[in-house]
């Protein structure tokens, strides 16, 4: 799954240089985002100032401040756009290297159940899968890494949290609180789906593996098989969708729920009059993108859980493979 691509010369300058140049742009992106941030403060301290003190900012002002905000939106939406046309051409180079090693060694593999599916279907989701949650991953550390010192300056405004008191680097203590409390809560909400994905393609194979033999045997696909296998798919199916509400109740409620919090923590600042609207703003976005990366895990489960019941088929593969070539 990663050395025919990472550690194949034919491949390398796909999976080197360009996963270099994922990391390059995707700093620059966090870096504009920084930007973005920084704008916020003066466009709101202006409005600020335009409310409270009228006729001391002219149209014109006004019009600087959101063309300085466009300046840097063309330029990160050019990136993102280039960058995704990238990726595509990255993650398919990966599914081809993964192909071109599992059907090299078809004849060692072909008796595995869903052994075509897996060839065809998997190895383009588990590249997918793999660079989709790799690049959320690696956006999360350099966010956090561009946006905790600014968070930590910001904390300088906010010395006292209410029911808590007062507390050093209290902005950046909330945010990992939050973010921990949240992945652990729906970590244990969601521990039964990666088996139950699992068991989901298992009986999605043998379904689909009797209808490609009734196109050839008539003697294949009858309606007792059919219904037989359709009926353990749906029960799965039903079983699985039941685990998902669960963890969609959890998840929704607790991504809700956050949302209000740093309102309610930066109340008395607020109160007190200490800040500005800019300031308000600022912190209240630069909070919001710390708790976000640090809830990767949150955000990501779904396709973490994905992923880890393509790895097992893919794995399956691997192992025979590996077990006939010693043989």
């Amino acid at each position: 799954m990663f050395h025919t691509f990472f550690l194949n010369k034919k491949w390398l300058h796909w999976s080197l240089l360009g996963t270099f140049v994922m990391i390059i742009v995707t700093w620059y992106k966090v870096q504009l985002d920084v930007s973005i941030n920084k704008w916020f403060k003066t466009f709101y301290d202006t409005i600020q100032t335009a409310i409270s003190k009228p006729n001391t900012i002219t149209f014109h002002d006004f019009l600087i401040q959101c063309l300085a905000f466009a300046k840097i939106t063309v330029l990160w939406v050019v990136l993102a756009v280039i960058l995704e046309f990238f990726v595509r051409h990255y993650v398919f180079r990966w599914r081809t290297a993964m192909s071109d090693f599992y059907l090299s060694n078809w004849k060692k593999i072909r008796h595995i159940e869903g052994a075509s599916q897996r060839i065809q279907e998997d190895t383009m989701r588990f590249a997918r899968l793999v660079e989709s949650l790799s690049g959320s991953f690696l956006n999360s550390v350099l966010t956090l890494i561009a946006f905790l010192p600014i968070l930590w300056q910001l904390s300088a405004y906010v010395t006292e949290l209410p029911w808590i008191g007062k507390i050093h680097d209290s902005l950046i203590f909330l945010a990992l609180i939050l973010a921990a409390s949240g992945t652990v809560f729906l970590a244990l909400v969601g521990i039964k789906l990666p088996g139950l994905e699992f068991k989901n393609q298992k009986v999605e194979a043998a379904y689909r593996k009797e209808l490609v033999l009734g196109e050839d045997q008539a003697q294949r696909a009858d309606a007792p098989k059919i219904n037989e296998l359709f009926f353990n798919l749906r029960k799965n199916y039903f079983v699985l969708y039941r685990n998902y509400l669960y963890f969609d109740i959890a998840k929704w409620s607790y991504l809700q729920f956050t949302t209000i919090v740093p309102y309610i923590m930066l109340g008395p600042t607020i109160v007190a009059g200490v800040v500005t609207l800019g300031i308000i703003n600022q912190t209240i976005r630069a909070f919001d993108t710390v708790k976000r990366s640090l809830e990767f895990l949150v955000y990501s489960w779904s396709s973490i859980v994905e992923l880890m019941s393509i790895y097992k088929r893919l794995k399956a593969f691997e192992l025979v493979i590996h077990k006939n070539s010693l043989s």
